[in-house]
């Protein structure tokens, strides 16, 4: 896998994980990665076929390997980065169900960083994504 394909499996696990994909975590998908060097350069028929193929991986072995697999293609600063991203798709819709802890849960465990970078990148992203002016 190259780290291309690593970054975007960890993105499309971020918001496939709970088998529901829902409008907001779809637009920050896209977001996320159309901004990113190699991915802006991509065509649309060239995205769809990375995503077709890391959906058919993620379909017959499920996400957990997929996740694995990525996670060892990456540097630690592109595995830091990934964190970041996979807490914010996850927190796009201001919703964290169980799968989605669950999948925050395991990218942790497996980054090379310290436990406390990896805490604070999921702390620091779910307050930037807090709905705090909501009544």
């Amino acid at each position: 896998m190259t780290p291309s394909e690593a970054f975007a499996a960890v993105a499309l696990i971020a918001v496939g994980c709970d088998n529901c994909l829902s409008r907001e975590e779809s637009r920050s998908l896209r977001l996320q990665l159309e901004g990113r060097s190699p991915y802006r350069d991509f065509s649309e028929e060239r995205m769809g076929q990375l995503f077709d193929g890391l959906l058919v991986r993620m379909r017959e072995e499920g996400w957990r390997p997929l996740l694995r697999a990525a996670v060892e293609a990456l540097t630690p600063a592109q595995q830091e980065t990934a964190l970041a991203m996979a807490v914010h798709l996850v927190l796009s819709d201001n919703q964290l169900d169980q799968e989605e802890q669950e999948l925050l849960q395991e990218l942790a465990s497996l980054l090379e960083l310290p436990d406390a970078r990896s805490q604070i990148i999921i702390d620091v992203i779910g307050v930037l994504n807090r709905d705090s002016l909501a009544s």
